[in-house]
């Protein structure tokens, strides 16, 4: 009986202290895994939040750039960390939309993670030449079809790629793969350049990556893909052109942890993220940079993840674009 009653008083005691370790977290600083490498599009957005953030946490966060794979190596390293919330991800379109669709052996699914809240919604702008005597996307379908038009992307099966050819499908162009050649770059700001210089026709990239060519005119907007129009960009929106399909054609970074990860540590995240992305010139920054801030709850950044990349999925199965390798 003695026995008995001594289980039962350690096992209440040990409930107990369990219950205050988890109501003290964070206990110590979090890992912040960035899955991209730095000055690109998602390490711009999380050192930018990494300052308003922290102080919201109230304990540091360590940023680590894990990049590799289209963004795959430094999602798996989040994938496989224990889900006590002390590894979390930035993660991006590219990674948990873009990739899921488009190749076959990704080491990881949605299913595999938690998603705390999307942040940060980078609206795709196509873009061309100011002399290029392209003013419309109707001016773009025209050349289309006379032949002879390139896109340039920052690679095979990135967003970029993608966007140029969900573009081209929804303005009628049977098969967009044949009808526009793909230049694949390095990088998102190779691919700009590579519009600039006179090497491809257009491109559609967040609008982030072209705010700044924008601004100085030396690429001109066509097209912008939100329903209502983005700062910095004189372009009619897909809801003007009759296109809503083309609203699922976004950028984004949200944040994520392991699936697994408990309830009351991703409702934690929640109240930091709303603490940070009004605290200081954080919104303003971002806006500045042609990003539109909008917080997720859990459920609807899921659902808005799920969406994209079923929207994405059927286009690639459609046009045959699955990367086996």
């Amino acid at each position: 009986m003695k026995l008995l009653k001594f289980g039962a008083v350690g096992a209440l005691a040990l409930g107990l202290a369990s219950t205050a370790a988890l109501a003290e977290y964070p206990e110590r600083p979090i890992n912040m895994v960035i899955p991209y490498g730095a000055g690109g599009a998602t390490d711009i957005s999380a050192r930018t939040i990494a300052e308003p953030l922290g102080q919201a946490v109230g304990k540091p966060l360590v940023m680590a750039n894990v990049t590799g794979a289209g963004g795959a190596t430094g999602s798996v390293a989040v994938q496989n960390a224990k889900p006590d919330g002390y590894t979390m991800l930035f993660a991006r379109v590219g990674s948990h939309s873009v990739n899921p669709a488009m190749k076959a052996t990704l080491p990881y699914t949605l299913d595999d993670f938690r998603f705390v809240t999307v942040y940060e919604i980078n609206p795709v702008a196509c873009a061309v030449r100011p002399d290029s005597g392209i003013e419309s996307m109707d001016d773009l379908i025209a050349k289309v079809n006379e032949g002879g038009v390139s896109f340039s992307s920052s690679g095979v099966g990135s967003l970029l790629h993608l966007a140029g050819v969900m573009v081209l499908r929804e303005f009628g162009v049977e098969n967009p793969l044949d009808a526009a050649t793909h230049i694949p770059q390095k990088g998102g700001g190779e691919a700009a350049t590579a519009v600039l210089n006179g090497t491809a026709t257009f491109i559609c990239t967040n609008s982030s990556a072209l705010a700044s060519f924008v601004a100085n005119d030396q690429l001109k907007p066509i097209l912008i893909t939100t329903k209502e129009p983005v700062v910095g960009f004189d372009a009619p929106t897909a809801a003007d052109l009759g296109k809503p399909n083309l609203h699922q054609l976004v950028g984004w970074t949200g944040i994520a942890g392991p699936k697994g990860l408990p309830d009351d540590v991703a409702d934690k995240w929640g109240k930091w993220m709303a603490e940070a992305v009004d605290a200081g010139d954080f919104r303003e920054k971002m806006e500045s940079r042609g990003s539109v801030i909008e917080l997720m709850s859990p459920e609807d950044a899921n659902a808005f993840i799920k969406s994209q990349y079923e929207t994405f999925r059927a286009l690639v199965d459609d046009l045959g674009m699955r990367i086996e390798g």
